[in-house]
């Protein structure tokens, strides 16, 4: 491993530098990677977003957002870019199966590989980490990583606060999750102080859903919630067709698991959706319950302790009863 005078001393002279993400990106993905785009155009870097896959319209607005390639749409120019890199950085994931087919691509790159992370078990494929699993957000460590490991607060401009904001904004669930402790609200405010306007930020991304994405909202919590109160569980699953029905676009189905934990006395909420080719399963819980052990053990998947996910290419009705078979075994976590 790198240390970090080693990889500050690589950045003082322009270098040709990719930055990526998971896919389909989230706020905390894309403003990470766009805040961190926007320092190191500063500093004079050849700096280019590759992201695996599209992303939300509601996340479009961000600065810089022009010039992040999706790798899916530009799949020569992204593989000579990576080809091409000096160094990568590798931003809100730790293993390279989450950027799908890039991932042996950024294996493979001589480049030097940096991972800015907040997941548990990262694997071993970077060169220098910058890891904490109590940040709320990657877009902290961002901050923190370009503001105290770099000594460069200064260049921390509109744009870069912009991002910032919004990724710390989005992963902490409107500043309201465990995790969002006096740092990252002091974080925050310095954000503020540098130009990002906290209020429209949220406006943009809360408050601009399109009229099918509310009426499929509707849909989910009026004729596919299911409430298991011996289990202090509550379910949406929604079927491919129902997603064709209400014309849903990337990002239409982010947040809904989120109406299910909000009901009084709920510790556990599950959406699983059917794909093309797979059912997703989103996972959210309360206090200490472990939805990423149940994503990690039964459904390939993991995340955080109170937000995770998982797949499976079960059918959707199996994967609806197979989540509820595991739930006795964790009678006792729910109803506590």
């Amino acid at each position: 491993m790198l240390d970090i005078a080693s990889v500050a001393e690589l950045l003082e002279q322009p270098r040709r530098i990719v930055i990526t993400t998971h896919h389909k990106p989230d706020g905390d993905a894309l403003g990470s990677s766009l805040g961190l785009y926007n320092y190191l155009i500063q500093k004079g870097h050849h700096a280019k977003v590759i992201v695996p896959s599209d992303y939300p319209d509601f996340l479009s607005w961000m600065p810089g957002n022009e010039e992040v390639i999706i790798y899916t749409d530009h799949i020569q120019t992204a593989e000579t870019l990576i080809e091409e890199a000096e160094l990568i950085f590798c931003l809100d994931f730790n293993t390279l199966s989450r950027i799908n087919e890039m991932g042996e691509r950024v294996r493979n790159s001589h480049a030097v590989k940096i991972m800015i992370d907040h997941h548990l078990d990262p694997e071993d494929f970077d060169d220098f980490r910058y890891w904490d699993i109590n940040a709320c957000a990657t877009a902290q460590l961002v901050y923190v990583f370009i503001a105290d490991a770099l000594n460069n607060k200064a260049l921390i401009n509109k744009d870069v606060a912009t991002c910032l904001y919004a990724g710390i904004m989005t992963d902490s669930a409107s500043f309201r999750l465990p995790k969002t402790t006096a740092e990252v609200h002091i974080i925050a405010a310095e954000l503020i102080n540098a130009g990002a306007v906290n209020w429209r930020i949220h406006e943009l991304v809360y408050n601009s859903s399109s009229e099918n994405r509310l009426r499929f909202l509707g849909h989910c919590l009026s004729n596919k919630l299911e409430v298991l109160n011996e289990y202090n569980t509550a379910i949406i699953a929604v079927t491919k067709e129902e997603m064709q029905r209400f014309h849903t676009e990337t990002g239409d189905t982010e947040g809904v698991v989120n109406y299910a934990l909000s009901i009084a006395n709920i510790r556990l909420a599950a959406f699983i959706v059917e794909r093309t080719d797979e059912v997703k399963l989103s996972l959210r819980s309360k206090g200490d319950f472990p939805a990423n052990e149940i994503c990690k053990k039964y459904f390939s998947g993991g995340g955080h302790r109170n937000a995770a996910g998982g797949r499976s290419d079960q059918p959707l009705n199996e994967v609806v009863e197979q989540f509820k078979s595991i739930l006795p075994s964790y009678k006792k976590l729910l109803i506590q």
